[in-house]
Parts: structure tokens; C-alpha cells; sequence
């Protein structure tokens, strides 16, 4: 009889092996799974945080307008300092600064933690704090994603892109359920402590890293314009980046009222509000497994061209959807889409930067990601409460859709050399 154990066992390493060939290549890289491995968990701790903040500052407030306030808090620094972060990275031992800057987020996670469980926490004392993971936030960013070009060479760095997109997007999914139990179990105060913890993990990965710090010499003068200069001299990137504007201001804007869309749309309560918001999370996961197997046979401009548009489109059938089963479908593939535009286009400038600049650029595409999200937050809420939430998403959609096509023949035609 055929033992079917020996060929279970080969079949799996024949999986692994191709996967560590193929999208998953850049965990080669020891260094790289020590980042990856203390930012995951990380991540679903800071993904804990935001959730069970958001819960704590409405059962202090009664109040919609102080949780949207303290997400507004969190956020504005990055708006206003992410730029100046990106000169800071650029002349400094990117490690270490990750580490301190993450130090800091300890501290904030801890005191916010200490608050809460200690029943002394006030609502503006939330805010101040805050305030101070905003500050962090605007710095550590672009050191973060300049960091990791760092640590896997050029022709690993999409796949690299891909498997801390990946991460990402499975924080965002398990981080939000573990708070959901953790606050019904515990408390807020429980969330926020765990989230402290989880920073004791990225603090011993970034310790482990055994690459050393090399400075660079830059001649030109240290300038929080120097990453935008460098973008709006490249034709191709400045298409990449005004893509991307278009992505988090318009496109990606759904997400925020996601929570109007689930009840006054589908008519489906927190649940299905937990569920629509679960499959961006798995759809970008999957989109960004997806590219990170492509390798080079696609240019990444062109995978961006492909990747807006069919966002754009489902942004449109999400808006026209009434089924929750056929939103839950279409949310997976704009996750997918966001991912892969996201991916490609962060990818690209980090490669086509110089080491001296990369910072600054980076800093550019943090800026456009985190700092603009609130205008797409103000614009799709500010016509949702006017003409609905369909038609906040489908002129959203529509947006997006034109600005590609226009966007696209500079994209497609010219984006060749960025294999």
C-alpha cells in the first residue's frame, strides 16, 4: 500500500520552496525577518489600540464627534511634520531612530494604559496623548519604509514591499477582533497594556539587525521640499505620486464611512460593519501576496495603471451594491487593487531614489498616505451627509476612474524603465 506520508512531506517543501523562490524571497534576509517579525506584532497591537480608543472615548463622550476628534489628533502631526521626518531619517542611523521613536510609543501606550486601568483617564488627556503618537508617527514612518531597503537587495525589495503589506493587512484583520474580545472581556485599559507589550517586540527585533550603519554624504542642502524636487523632476513619478493622491483622497475614501454604508446601505449592524471591514483587509492581503510573485514581468507603473482602474470600477459597484455577500466580494478586490497600486508605487521610489534622498522621498509618500487621508475622510463623509453615502462612494469612484485615464498614457508609455 502507498504510504501517502512521504509525498504529503514533499509536496510541502516543494510549497516552501517555491514560495521562498518566489513572492515570500526576501525572508532569506535574517535581517528582514527580525524587522518583519517584531512590526507584525506590533502592528496588531497598534491596530488593538485604535479600536479600543475609539471604544473608550465614546463611552466617556456619548459623542461621534470626539472619536473622529481624536483620530484628527493622532494625525495632523503627520500632516504637518512627515515631511521634515523624512530630512531627520536621512541624516541619522535609521535603526536607532526607529528604536527610539518606538521607545516613545511604548511610553504613550503604557501611560495611556496606566490611565485607563487605574480609572484616572479623561477624555482630553486621551487627546494630549494623542497628540504625542501622532509626533512619533510623522517621523518614525519614513525612517521605517527608507529602513527597509535597506536590509534586502534591489531585485528582493517588491517582494519585501509585498510580505510588510501583507503583514499589514493581516494586522488589520486579527488586530481589530482580539480588541473586540480583549475590551468586552477586559476593558479598554487590558487593549492598551497588550499594546505597550507589543512593542517590547519590535525594540528586540530592530536589536538583533546586524547591518551597520553606513552614513551617506549628500551635497545638497538639507530641505524638507528636497523629496518633492526629485519626484516633480521624474515625469513618471510625479504621475505615480499624483496617482496616489488621487487613490487616499478619493478611491481609498469608502473606508471611512464604511460604518454609514453597512447600516444604512446593507442595513447589517456591527458585525457586518466588522465583516465588510475584514475583507479590504484579506483582499489587500491576497493583491499583495499576488505582486510580490509577479516579479518583473510587469512594469510597476503599469501595474499601477491596472490597479487604479480596477479600484476605481469597484468603488463604483460597491456604491451600487445592495447585497452583503456581493459587497464583501467587491471589498476584497478593492483591497486587493489598493494593495498592489500602494505596493508598486512605494517600490518604485525607493528605488529610483538615491540612498542620500531616500528618506525625503519616502517622506513624500507618507505624507500622501496618512497625512491626505483626512481630506478623503472630510470630503467622502461631507457628501455622504448631503447626497448619501452610494453617492459619496460612486463620485469617489468616478474621480478616480477620469484621473486614471488620465494619468495612464504617462504611466503605460512612460513608466518602461521601472522594471
Amino acid at each position: 500500500m502507498l504510504n501517502p506520508v512521504p509525498i504529503v512531506r514533499q509536496s510541502l517543501r516543494d510549497f516552501g520552496s517555491a514560495a521562498i523562490h518566489g513572492p515570500l524571497r526576501a525572508l532569506r534576509h535574517a535581517d528582514f525577518q527580525r524587522f518583519l517579525a517584531g512590526q507584525g506584532i506590533s502592528l496588531v497591537g497598534t491596530w488593538m489600540q485604535s479600536i479600543a480608543e475609539a471604544w473608550l472615548v465614546f463611552s466617556l463622550t456619548r459623542s461621534a464627534f470626539a472619536v473622529g476628534l481624536t483620530a484628527t489628533l493622532a494625525t495632523l502631526p503627520i500632516f504637518c511634520l512627515t515631511l521634515y521626518g523624512g530630512v531627520v531619517a536621512d541624516r541619522v542611523d535609521k535603526r536607532r531612530f526607529i528604536m527610539l521613536l518606538q521607545t516613545i510609543m511604548l511610553l504613550e501606550a503604557t501611560t495611556l494604559a496606566t490611565l485607563t486601568l487605574t480609572h484616572h483617564v479623561t477624555v482630553h488627556l486621551i487627546w494630549g496623548l494623542a497628540v504625542i503618537f501622532g509626533l512619533a508617527t510623522a517621523f518614525e514612518v519614513p525612517a521605517r519604509q527608507a529602513f527597509i531597503v535597506e536590509l534586502v537587495p534591489a531585485e528582493d525589495l517588491v517582494s519585501a514591499a509585498a510580505i510588510n503589506s501583507t503583514t499589514y493587512n493581516l494586522a488589520r484583520v486579527v488586530g481589530p477582533a482580539i480588541a473586540g474580545i480583549l475590551v468586552a472581556a477586559a476593558g479598554p485599559g487590558a487593549a492598551f497594556a497588550v499594546n505597550a507589550l507589543s512593542y517590547v517586540a519590535v525594540l528586540i527585533g530592530l536589536s538583533r539587525i546586524q547591518k551597520v550603519y553606513e552614513p551617506k554624504v549628500s551635497t545638497e542642502r538639507q530641505s524638507i521640499f528636497t523629496g518633492l524636487r526629485f519626484i516633480a523632476s521624474r515625469p513618471v513619478l510625479k504621475a505615480l505620486a499624483w496617482q496616489m493622491v488621487l487613490l487616499t483622497v478619493f478611491a481609498g475614501s469608502f473606508i471611512p464611512i464604511l460604518a454609514v454604508y453597512a447600516s444604512a446601505v446593507l442595513g447589517v449592524g456591527a458585525t457586518g460593519y466588522g465583516l465588510l471591514t475584514s475583507a479590504v483587509g484579506v483582499g489587500a492581503a491576497i493583491g499583495a501576496i499576488g505582486i510580490g510573485g509577479m516579479g518583473s514581468r510587469f512594469t510597476r507603473a503599469r501595474v499601477v495603471v491596472v490597479a487604479s482602474g480596477a479600484l476605481a470600477i469597484a468603488v463604483i459597484l460597491l456604491a451600487l451594491a445592495r447585497d452583503l455577500t456581493l459587497a464583501l466580494a467587491i471589498l476584497a478586490c478593492a483591497g486587493a487593487a489598493m494593495a498592489s497600486q500602494g505596493i508598486a508605487t512605494a517600490t518604485s521610489l525607493q528605488l529610483e531614489a538615491p540612498p542620500e534622498l531616500r528618506g525625503r522621498v519616502m517622506a513624500v509618500y507618507s505624507f500622501v498616505v496618512l497625512g491626505m487621508a483626512p481630506l478623503g475622510a472630510f470630503q467622502a463623509g461631507f457628501v455622504a451627509e448631503h447626497l448619501g453615502a452610494p453617492a459619496s462612494i460612486a463620485i469617489s469612484g468616478g474621480i478616480c476612474l477620469v484621473g486614471t485615464a488620465v494619468l495612464r498614457r504617462r504611466l503605460w508609455l512612460g513608466g518602461e524603465g521601472l522594471c
